[in-house]
């Protein structure tokens, strides 16, 4: 279970922190809320206590998973589907499962495809939000700042 100030992962919306648990009525519910403050959105979000399994809440990865990340920046792209309305299933898929190394494969696959030939409008949003999701949890997990993130990203994927 999770306690105020443990550092998470929520699912498609990248890491916060929980700030506190409130009972809120719903509906006509009483029910206990985490208050999960995710700071590089500058947003806060409620989750219900007894649904956290199903949401997929999850610890952060520990700084040493870190650095794996960035190895994984460095490979070249995955084989993805050619089909574009596929790869963009396949990618939206892995961003779900809300695993770290996941969105890293996606991040990756999507900036070498854009450098390549270009992204749809459906997959440079699902770049931005995947991007914004891995460097959330990028930093909280080390000692780094969002833009030092930002940056060993880019350049591990773009190398010329």
């Amino acid at each position: 279970m999770f306690s105020i100030g443990d550092k998470v992962v929520y699912p498609m919306h990248g890491a916060g922190v929980i700030d506190g648990i409130e009972e809120k009525e719903i509906l006509g519910e009483v029910k206990s809320y985490f208050i999960l403050r995710l700071p590089l959105k500058n947003m806060k979000v409620m989750l219900p206590v007894d649904n956290i399994e199903n949401i997929g809440l999850r610890n952060i990865v520990t700084s040493d998973i870190v650095e794996e990340i960035f190895l994984i920046m460095e490979e070249g792209k995955s084989d993805m589907p050619q089909n574009w309305n596929r790869r963009y299933r396949a990618n939206l898929e892995k961003i779900k499962s809300g695993d770290i190394t996941d969105v890293a494969t996606v991040v990756r696959d999507l900036m070498i495809l854009d450098k390549e030939k270009g992204l749809s409008t459906g997959e440079r949003k699902m770049l931005n939000n995947s991007k914004q999701i891995l460097t959330s949890e990028l930093v909280l997990a080390s000692d780094y700042v969002e833009k030092d993130v930002e940056d060993i990203i880019k350049k591990a994927i773009l190398k010329d």
